[in-house]
């Protein structure tokens, strides 16, 4: 009788383990809650928009499918059985659209109703996307162009992942998709990695996408028309070793916000640029403040930051945090709100703001399990 007292009491202690608080005040005395239930469950990425067009729901992932929570009653549920590709919310019809395999689909959140859009022809494969623009009348990313073996050579000694894919040339183009037709329109070929597709948030016919590979030996941020025309570089590195990246668009579409290194390891800024008029804003971030994603308030107010590893760009000395940043007479002042110190990097929390600006989610395994958080921007009275 007592072994098995002993037992119970042994397994009731593992599941306490691995069941990760629903709520709790940090020292910094910001409330965090936890979104998700299952193990396993994953926030966008840091650009791709997540959130209902009432901002009432937030889309996440699970080992299921798609989710989604809804941000006051935080009652969760699925939408899409089955595992998914790239994914992201449109601003206006609360559908949310994303791959699987070869097709691209549309499921409305609340009816769950789903569209196959189109199917991608074979020779259209090894890109990243989706996006979905402003009015959502279109869908983008980029691909390989043509019957290409789209996997590169083995890295070189001293070569990285990175390096060899970006060294390999292969053949590449933008792309769109009409959202009511499935019509297929490519444009831009080119033998540079394209990557990390992103529509404006305002303005529908406007994209922006990275030239990927090692970020020292390319100008990576630029921007283009659905048309094809346009072509624009957004920031020109101007040092040896300078290095900008992690781009996105502020929610007024006239800003492209980056991490900005001159040179890379050394000096850190959280930058943007102009897009009409290419005027350029720098704040300085300090080392252990500097963060792997930063990202913006709706009202564009504040920023974000979700830390970084102790194996990033800026360690040592880098923090394990999520933090918030207000800028104030050209500078950022930086405040902590959830200790990342058990957090695994190799999880990027990806940081966005809710769409009433009140709570940052992120994504992190410092429990265990991936899960997804929000930590509360105001400090808990």
């Amino acid at each position: 009788m007592r072994l098995f007292l002993f037992l119970c009491v042994l397994c009731a202690s593992v599941v306490s383990a691995q069941d990760p608080p629903t709520e709790w005040i940090e020292p910094t005395g910001h409330r965090v809650v936890r979104l998700s239930k299952e193990p396993g469950s994953a926030s966008l990425y840091f650009h791709q928009n997540g959130y209902a067009a009432d901002g009432d729901k937030m889309v996440f992932t699970t080992r299921q499918g798609i989710s989604t929570v809804n941000l006051k009653t935080r009652e969760i549920e699925q939408v899409v059985e089955g595992r998914t590709g790239q994914i992201v919310v449109g601003r206006k019809s609360r559908q949310v659209f994303y791959t699987r395999g070869s097709n691209v689909y549309s499921t409305h959140l609340d009816t769950k109703v789903t569209r196959e859009i189109v199917q991608l022809p074979p020779d259209m494969r090894g890109g990243s996307g989706l996006a979905v623009n402003a009015d959502e009348t279109l869908l983008a990313g980029s691909s390989l162009r043509g019957q290409v073996d789209w996997r590169p050579p083995p890295p070189a000694p001293g070569e990285g992942r990175l390096e060899a894919r970006w060294a390999a040339r292969l053949p590449m183009q933008l792309y769109t998709i009409e959202i009511k037709t499935g019509a297929i329109k490519t444009f831009h070929p080119s033998n540079d990695w394209l990557n990390h597709v992103q529509f404006s948030s305002t303005d529908p016919t406007l994209i922006m996408f990275c030239h990927e590979g090692p970020w020292h030996k390319l100008d990576r941020i630029w921007t283009i028309r659905t048309d094809g025309s346009g072509v624009r570089l957004m920031h020109a590195r101007t040092m040896d070793m300078e290095i900008a990246g992690h781009e996105f668009f502020g929610h007024d579409g006239k800003t492209i916000w980056y991490d900005l290194q001159t040179p890379k390891y050394k000096v850190f800024w959280l930058a943007g640029v102009g897009i009409a008029n290419g005027e350029k804003t720098r704040y300085p971030v300090t080392r252990e403040q500097w963060s792997v994603h930063f990202n913006i308030s709706p009202d564009g107010k504040l920023f974000a930051g979700d830390g970084g590893g102790p194996r990033s760009v800026a360690a040592p000395g880098n923090g394990q945090w999520i933090y918030l940043f207000t800028p104030k007479g050209g500078a950022l002042t930086a405040e902590k709100l959830v200790n990342l110190e058990k957090h695994d990097y190799t999880l990027e929390p990806n940081v966005s703001f809710t769409p009433d600006g009140k709570w940052i989610v992120f994504r992190s395994n410092m429990h265990g399990a991936s899960h997804v958080y929000a930590v509360e921007v105001a400090k808990k009275k």
